[in-house]
């Protein structure tokens, strides 16, 4: 096995980091999840040991940790009200898109639930593989749902919103401090979140390699702030991740991907309704411009759209820390209860 190992990881990394340089979202997690099925299912040489999920989770968890400043951290005790809108909002948005998705499609209950999560695309797959449900399916239309978002959510923004008043009041980004850098503490920060990781996967917490490790590190963050990844963490994380879900995928995930073209059309649509609700709640009961709360209820990453929201005139740091809020939730919650109502009502 161990050379279709190390042939898997080379094919993944090798397509994977072809799909990074041209720019695609998330590339190196769909390239080598893309370039691992074609070697599984055509030459029937891919292979990932189980342990590259656990390995996943942690560096994913810990990566996302890393992410959250002790700032970010101070300004979500300022925004309750608009948090518990925006996450609640989503929550219930998760289940009605993942029944409408589950009635209209031949995707199972488990897996439509999870391609409804408002999570990312990189971890969202990962936790949904560990409970149970088709994490090829869930790439698929979470990839669908990033390009969608982050293609057409700020154009129709920026044409429907009045400009955001040069006087008004915005809570601008801080620079945050300079991370210790240091093989120390990158080996400190790893020890935490596999220990913890590991912990969470032991328990038999569904996803709780992934929250477990993210919580610890974010804890040890506030404790001693020596918490740091370097960048190619996240990019191994997607590696890991995109090679283990390809050389999962079989000739029958391949064949049904033209069935999927119907539920991505219908998450779309979906994304787009809980955008506006969820955004004009968010202007009418906490006084959000129109512009910025829409901006915050766009379902993409918390990085990408404080980029895009600067190109609109838009540099609130409440927007950024919302977005992080809600993938947080979309990360540790919604799976735990997504996985409570299948084991009480459909497994």
């Amino acid at each position: 096995m161990l050379p279709d190992f190390l042939l898997t990881v080379a094919v993944g990394l090798l397509v994977g980091s072809i799909f990074r340089k041209m720019k695609v979202p998330g590339g190196m997690m769909i390239g080598s999840m893309l370039g691992t099925a074609v070697l599984g299912i055509g030459f029937g040489h891919a292979y990932m040991h189980p342990t590259a999920q656990i390995a996943a989770q942690v560096t994913a968890g810990a990566f996302i940790a890393c992410g959250v400043s002790r700032e970010d951290l101070r300004q979500m005790k300022k925004l309750g009200k608009p948090a518990l809108i925006l996450t609640g909002g989503y929550f219930i948005f998760n289940f009605i898109a993942g029944y409408l998705l589950f009635f209209t499609s031949n995707i199972d209950w488990l897996t439509a639930m999870f391609c409804a999560v408002p999570g990312g695309m990189a971890d969202t797959p990962i936790i949904a593989i560990d409970m149970g449900a088709n994490g090829s399916t869930v790439t698929i239309l979470h990839f669908s749902r990033l390009i969608f978002c982050l293609s057409l959510f700020p154009a129709m923004i920026a044409k429907l919103t009045p400009e955001v008043p040069e006087d008004l009041p915005q809570t601008e980004m801080k620079k945050k401090a300079a991370a210790n850098k240091s093989y120390v503490n990158f080996a400190l920060t790893m020890l935490v979140a596999t220990v913890f990781g590991l912990l969470g996967r032991n328990l038999g917490i569904p996803a709780g390699g992934l929250s477990f490790s993210l919580i610890a590190v974010i804890i040890f963050k506030l404790l001693c702030d020596r918490a740091y990844l370097p960048k190619w963490v996240r990019i191994l994380a997607q590696l890991l991740a995109g090679t283990y879900i390809g050389s999962a995928m079989s000739y029958d995930d391949v064949a049904g991907i033209t069935d999927l073209i119907l539920p991505v059309i219908l998450l779309s649509i979906a994304y787009t309704i809980a955008c506006i609700v969820i955004g004009k709640a968010l202007h009418k009961f906490c006084g959000i411009h129109p512009r910025i709360a829409y901006l915050t209820t766009t379902p993409a990453g918390a990085n990408d759209m404080a980029l895009i929201s600067a190109d609109l005139g838009v540099h609130s740091a409440d927007l950024v820390v919302l977005q992080l809020v809600r993938m947080l939730v979309a990360i540790i919650i919604n799976p735990q209860v997504i996985h409570l109502v299948w084991l009480l009502f459909y497994a």
